[in-house]
């Protein structure tokens, strides 16, 4: 990851990663598991995002509002997540923004029922929104709330 660590051996972004973490459990205790402040804080979260990170943000809330709708969309450390009715995270986009990365990463969580023999993907480094790809993430998708 990019940035100089400190003392602690973090990153400023990851120190502030943490930072929005707390900031987000905060505001979820609050609200509960209320659908509607989810939507708000995921949509805000994408709102902030630019150039291909935005489009895969986009795309990725539609996919899941469309594919897995009982879903609940929230934040994770400041990304646009969906969790399960549980309240435990099942996907998330991390932006390449976020940790100056080369890529962005579509994330599946323990969560999800991706398991296949010892070994399954759950991390995809992602770097546009295509046809193609909306396919195969949509079959993800759909095998791990399944």
């Amino acid at each position: 990851m990019a940035g100089k660590t400190s003392a602690d051996g973090l990153s400023q972004e990851e120190r502030d990663a943490v930072k929005d973490r707390a900031k987000e459990l905060r505001a979820q205790a609050k609200a509960g598991k209320n659908r509607e402040a989810g939507t708000k804080a995921v949509l805000d979260a994408i709102g902030k995002l630019d150039g291909t990170d935005r489009k895969l943000g986009d795309a990725l809330h539609k996919l899941v509002s469309e594919v897995a709708p009982d879903l609940v969309p929230k934040t994770f450390y400041g990304f646009p997540a969906y969790a399960n009715a549980a309240g435990k995270v099942v996907i998330f986009l991390q932006p390449a923004s976020k940790f100056k990365t080369r890529y962005a990463t579509i994330n599946f969580d323990e969560t999800a029922n991706l398991d296949d023999g010892d070994v399954w993907p759950t991390s995809f480094a992602v770097l546009d929104w295509t046809p193609a790809i909306e396919e195969k993430f949509t079959a993800l998708v759909r095998q791990a709330v399944s």
